[in-house]
């Protein structure tokens, strides 16, 4: 008897961004729900929230008043369950310096690779 196939997870994240905070808290938690769950999780990050890739960004931000968890905090944590993160090369482009340091394990994609994602049936998407 086989075993049952991997759940599979892929966050797209464009509208939560630095300019909102409180916004980007729903899917770092669901991610780090999916993983709990055993699924294989992705976070895209496209648009201006390719900010939060950059390092010293969200160890600044926090997702409300007088939250003690840093959105810095929330990425590491999801890194280190295993959910892999991916920034958006064009949005890299527009968004972030040549002269800036992306944080550790942000791995390079394309919209491509989040579309591919969600017209692969294995996989389930949503959009933040």
């Amino acid at each position: 008897m086989s075993e049952p196939a991997r759940s599979q997870l892929a966050f797209l994240i464009w509208a939560a961004t630095p300019a909102h905070p409180e916004l980007i808290a729903t899917p770092l938690v669901h991610a780090l729900a999916g993983r709990a769950l055993d699924a294989e999780v992705e976070l895209h990050f496209a648009g201006p929230a390719v900010r939060w890739l950059v390092a010293g960004v969200a160890a600044a931000a926090y997702p409300a008043a007088g939250s003690d968890k840093s959105i810095a905090a929330f990425i590491a944590e999801a890194q280190q369950a295993g959910v892999r993160c991916y920034l958006c090369s064009m949005a890299a482009a527009q968004w972030i310096a040549a002269d800036e340091t992306l944080l550790a394990g942000v791995r390079h994609a394309g919209a491509t690779a989040f579309v591919a994602r969600s017209l692969d049936p294995a996989w389930k998407t949503q959009v933040f």
